[in-house]
């Protein structure tokens, strides 16, 4: 089980070996998280996802799949594309949100990462509440089969921060 960490801060200055990105389908960047890891990070990570869209998936990633591009200009190696679930009242999407945690991890060990940061999937515009995204997401890490030691969960927020420290701590 990798170690958890929280950290309140910007996910595109993280010296780890993999940023996950909570990437849209298209993987063509957008707002939020996967804006600022496109602008950061430069067009090579543009390039190499319209690679993947070219070869692999030409309709767009899978909600709840994952796959890595470069990292760019950022501090860290690599980062990891996934797209999470949009927030619905009528349906249970935690197992997509789940999915996405579980499958970065995989990409993350093929890759041979050992320290990964993530954001808050899919609770900025598929505006999933943050308070129970965090206890999907924390559950999913460690339960999740995986070599990686240590994901750290970057916040961007004061609210989303506290609120993966009491899933956290619900999770002890």
């Amino acid at each position: 089980m990798p170690r958890i960490v929280l950290v309140q801060g910007d996910i595109t200055e993280q010296r780890v070996d993999a940023i996950v990105n909570a990437a849209n389908p298209s993987l063509m960047g957008g707002g939020g998280v996967d804006g600022a890891i496109h602008r950061r990070g430069g067009p090579a990570i543009l390039e190499e996802c319209k690679r993947i869209r070219e070869t692999r998936y030409p309709d767009g990633l899978p909600t709840g799949e994952a796959v890595a591009t470069t990292a760019g200009n950022l501090p860290a190696k690599w980062v990891i594309h996934t797209v999470g679930p949009v927030y619905s009242k009528r349906e249970d999407r935690s197992h997509l949100l789940a999915a996405c945690h579980r499958n970065a991890l995989a990409v993350a060990d093929e890759l041979g990462a050992r320290t990964v940061a993530f954001p808050a999937i899919s609770t900025g515009v598929y505006g999933y509440p943050v308070e129970e995204a965090a206890p999907v997401a924390i559950r999913a890490v460690r339960e999740a089969d995986t070599r990686v030691e240590e994901v750290r969960f970057v916040l961007f927020d004061r609210r989303a921060y506290e609120a993966f420290e009491r899933a956290l701590a619900e999770a002890r």
